[in-house]
């Protein structure tokens, strides 16, 4: 069927889920160090912690917790502060990537124990500035549709011209542009909630992230210093037609890394809602295999 009849099939099965009551089976509503989380599996289970993107939240995962926990996973996925439900106190400061890296050492610490860590998109680079701030925040890492360094390409254009929008008008200005670009046909209920979701984050917190999106540096050399010293097992992937960072830029930064590299099929920029079943199961395999190197 392709990547765009994935995705609608699949976003009918997310709209679902979110705009019902219930949560998939096993998955539960809770707290962790103070952000709004989702939660599936046992706390006795290797744990596993999901950072969203720009503009995601927590939900961004449903489609594959309840497969991860029944894999044997104890799967925590967050709010970043400023995001959906977790808010920013100072969404100056608090949405500020070194800030929300040491948000990633809170929930550690609350856990108890080593992760295996996985940033999308933005949460990437969260991920990857916790985990060289704190290299024992993480059993294994993942970047999942993440670059090397700030976006490119079309997606990097869209996100200039929309800051443009948002320093002119104001936050009103930007969602009535996005939805005025925006082709997707989206199943009753999901724009509804994507609504929601962009006007309950934080205004500035919005903004903050977006502008370091456009200009992080790369820190590609620092990670890999940080890998050869920990030994930590490393995946980057990302879907076969993603549009955000162009496939060779992720697949060059996993051999600077010297990370396992896997491509999703039927997904672009967010295989965990476009292809969950293959997602997963590129998770499952990676995250059982750094269990057994952890137990060698």
């Amino acid at each position: 069927c392709g990547v765009h009849g994935r995705l609608l099939e699949m976003g009918e099965s997310l709209v679902m889920l979110l705009t019902s009551t219930e949560l998939p089976p096993g998955v539960r509503r809770l707290t962790c160090a103070g952000l709004a989380a989702l939660r599936a599996g046992s706390p006795a289970d290797p744990p596993v912690v999901l950072l969203p993107g720009y503009t995601g939240s927590k939900e961004d995962y449903l489609l594959i917790m309840t497969e991860l926990a029944q894999a044997g996973f104890n799967v925590i996925a967050i709010d970043q502060r400023g995001q959906y439900e977790s808010p920013a106190a100072d969404p100056e400061r608090d949405c500020m990537i070194e800030a929300l890296a040491v948000d990633v050492g809170r929930v550690v610490d609350e856990i108890g124990r080593p992760v295996h860590l996985l940033g999308h998109s933005f949460g990437g680079l969260v991920a990857r500035a916790a985990v060289i701030n704190r290299p024992s925040v993480m059993a294994s890492l993942v970047l999942l549709s993440s670059g090397p360094a700030g976006i490119v390409g079309a997606r990097r254009i869209a996100l200039r011209a929309m800051r443009i929008v948002y320093d002119r008008s104001g936050r009103d200005a930007v969602w009535a542009a996005v939805r005025v670009a925006d082709t997707t046909v989206y199943p009753p209920g999901g724009l509804e909630f994507l609504e929601r979701r962009f006007f309950a984050s934080s205004d500035i917190g919005l903004r903050v992230m977006g502008e370091q999106l456009l200009d992080e540096p790369d820190r590609v050399g620092e990670l890999a210093a940080v890998i050869r010293e920990a030994a930590a097992p490393v995946l980057v992937a990302h879907g076969i037609a993603d549009d955000a960072w162009p496939p060779h830029l992720q697949a060059d930064m996993a051999a600077r890394v010297g990370a396992r590299y896997e491509v999703i099929p039927d997904a672009a920029h967010s295989p965990a809602t476009e292809n969950p079943p293959a997602t997963a199961a590129v998770l499952i395999d990676f995250w059982r295999e750094a269990v057994g190197q952890r137990a060698a």
